[in-house]
């Protein structure tokens, strides 16, 4: 007897964004799982709210790091990848039982999505399902009332954790672009957006669609950025 997995997408932040799909997922599952950095409740945990019922089994993932090993030290990697196969362990007990697992994922799950690593790792043994979510993106734009693609323009999503060389380059390049994993990486980003000569255009959006959201301009954003921002650039506006 075999249970189903389903990863699903709880959107850009406010819970009024979950899709009729995700609530009735949440209100069918025998257990539900998602991830947090020690110390905080877990965004989508906290976008689930009271959907999550009380009959369900709650299982917390913890990251083992956030910001404090580099991505480039192998013992990232490695850790982390210890980490997905234990999750995924504890699931594989559930899903085994015959039980309905709901993995949450902020946005969607197959962008950027922590759960990718845990779809990997069951649909090879399990039946799983992916419900997918507004995109962190869309959000952020929506809240900026920023249109971002007109015509034939070309979007590129570039993570902030490129190197400063390779992000200018691609900035450089197509027409709109969304720049996601801001942290820390805001100076280098700034410096890449002024190097591209895409500074004046590009809007700085925190926690979009949140109660706390902030829409600013480049050139006015803060010095230092929390995890959930990101940076748009909108593409050319081409008469019609």
């Amino acid at each position: 007897m075999t249970g189903l997995c389903q990863i699903v997408g709880m959107g850009p932040g406010d819970p009024e964004l979950l899709t009729l799909k995700a609530v009735r997922c949440l209100a069918e599952a025998d257990v539900v799982a998602w991830f947090a950095a020690r110390g905080k409740p877990g965004h989508a945990r906290v976008i689930a709210g009271d959907h999550v019922t009380s009959a369900a089994r709650t299982l917390r993932f913890d990251y083992p790091y956030t910001t404090g090993v580099s991505v480039d030290d192998p013992a990232y990697l490695e850790g982390m990848g210890r980490f997905y196969d234990d999750c995924a362990a504890q699931l594989s007990e559930a899903l085994a039982l015959g039980r309905r697992v709901v993995v949450l994922c902020e946005g969607d799950p197959f962008l950027y999505g922590s759960a990718m690593y845990l779809f990997d790792r069951l649909s090879p043994h399990h039946r799983c399902e992916v419900v997918p979510g507004i995109t962190g993106m869309s959000g952020c734009w929506s809240a900026a009332c920023l249109p971002m693609v007109h015509g034939d323009d070309i979007l590129s999503v570039l993570p902030a954790t490129l190197d400063g060389d390779r992000l200018a380059a691609c900035l450089a390049q197509g027409d709109a672009h969304v720049i996601m994993k801001i942290g820390r990486n805001l100076p280098k980003v700034r410096d890449a957006l002024r190097r591209a000569g895409r500074e004046a255009q590009a809007i700085y959006v925190e926690r979009g669609t949140q109660p706390e959201q902030l829409c600013l301009a480049m050139e006015r954003a803060p010095d230092r950025a929390p995890y959930f921002s990101m940076i748009l650039v909108p593409g050319r506006r081409r008469p019609r």
